[in-house]
């Protein structure tokens, strides 16, 4: 039998060498062998050599159909080809490795992807577990479409003002959450070293350049807040207005409360007989649970929305036994003609009643408003929530708002 190392095998011929299963490497021709190992697995290996040194190069496994004889020769003739033009095979096989790897990791760590391990990772510390799905929400709606399928290593500042730009001026506040968001995850990828450009998102030294000042653009455009002393007159016509989105947005005004707050609000919060509407800690802004004293007026429109109360919810929807959306009250004030205010501005309009008509001390206006004290020292003082001093508060500012009439509600479908 002729030495197999002077020509170059058949398939029959190695398939005969497998059969005989013998531990070696077998020399299949042009420096071609089949290995097989005592473990019994069969690898390819191609022996070259370049500028005077000979080197093994791994072929691949045997297979049969995905990589048998004729495949396998054809990658030695491109490895060859590499020869010629001076290109080591092995090496040229350890960069696209690397290069392979680099381009797993550049399409995993995907802004969207890097953005959602972010988000997993920080939810555990939030109070609020919708705070997970906002910050998704607002990454999804702004952000996602521009940048979410880019590798965060790739994403500049053009990136960023792009997203910004559209939203800056109009939509002031959305926009500063936006940018803080992107900020976080492009600081995430860059602790774990998936970047290293620095953070094209951050706002002092770099954004605070090219765009506006969100404070000053806030400071324009301030909640709009009705002027107190018109208030009396606005809610003796809210008092005419028909719906249960009127008497959300009447409870709102009388306890100084925010939307949410008020059109999330369950029958067991409230306590007639103690006079109090406690908002479990999960529904507040500051993540405190928060009481509310009740004034007489505010009595009176629980007790009429209890005499018709159709579920859990004060302040149902009665088209999908859902509560009440945040349309609900902003409605009212369109069905009003007054889209010079929003709901959010009539707690303003208290601040200001508070300050300018009452010797109130500022703790427990703020209070009644459910802020947290700026002053840290005072707050840690403060143990209380001075709900005695908030019921006589609430009491004064309800009378001052029906001051010329006691007619508080209407509650007609």
């Amino acid at each position: 039998m002729p030495k197999r190392n002077n020509r170059n095998l058949t398939t029959k011929e190695i398939e005969a060498i497998i059969r005989q299963g013998v531990v070696k490497s077998h020399p299949v021709g042009s420096n071609l062998y089949l290995r097989i190992n005592k473990g019994g697995s069969i690898d390819w290996v191609f022996r070259y050599q370049l500028r005077g040194k000979r080197t093994p190069l791994g072929m691949g496994g045997y297979h049969s159909k995905l990589n048998n004889l004729a495949i396998v020769r054809r990658k030695v003739a491109q490895a060859r080809v590499n020869i010629n033009h001076g290109i080591d095979p092995l090496e040229l096989k350890r960069v696209q490795r690397v290069e392979a790897k680099a381009k797993t990791a550049h399409d995993r760590h995907t802004f969207k992807n890097v953005s959602i391990e972010y988000i997993d990772s920080k939810k555990a510390e939030w109070k609020n577990a919708k705070h997970h799905q906002q910050w998704i929400n607002t990454l999804e709606q702004y952000a996602f479409s521009t940048i979410g399928n880019l590798p965060v290593s790739a994403i500049e500042t053009n990136h960023i003002l792009s997203i910004l730009k559209p939203i800056w001026n109009t939509k002031t506040e959305t926009a500063t959450r936006v940018r803080t968001r992107i900020e976080a995850v492009l600081s995430y990828a860059e602790a774990h070293k998936w970047r290293s450009e620095g953070n094209p998102a951050r706002w002092r030294g770099h954004l605070s350049v090219m765009l506006p000042s969100p404070q000053k653009l806030k400071e324009l455009k301030h909640h709009a807040a009705l002027p107190y002393a018109e208030l009396p007159a606005f809610l003796n016509e809210l008092s005419n207005t028909d719906g249960i989105g009127a008497r959300a947005l009447t409870i709102a005004i009388l306890t100084a409360s925010r939307t949410s707050e008020v059109l999330q609000a369950t029958w067991d919060e409230i306590n007639l007989e103690q006079r109090t509407w406690t908002i479990p800690k999960e529904r507040m802004k500051a993540g405190v649970e928060h009481r509310i004293p009740l004034s007489d007026q505010v009595i009176r429109v629980f007790e009429l929305l209890e005499s018709h109360r159709m579920s859990d919810w004060v302040f149902p929807n009665r088209t999908n036994g859902h509560h009440l959306s945040s349309a609900g009250m902003s409605s009212v004030l369109k069905r009003m003609s007054r889209t010079d205010i929003t709901v959010h501005g009539f707690r303003s309009t208290f601040r200001d009643y508070i300050a300018e008509k009452t010797s109130t001390p500022a703790r427990i206006a703020e209070a009644a408003l459910a802020h947290k004290l700026k002053d840290k020292a005072e707050a840690a003082y403060q143990r209380g929530d001075l709900i005695e001093k908030r019921r006589i508060l609430m009491q004064v500012w309800a009378s001052y708002c029906y001051q010329k009439s006691e007619k508080v509600v209407q509650l007609r479908a």
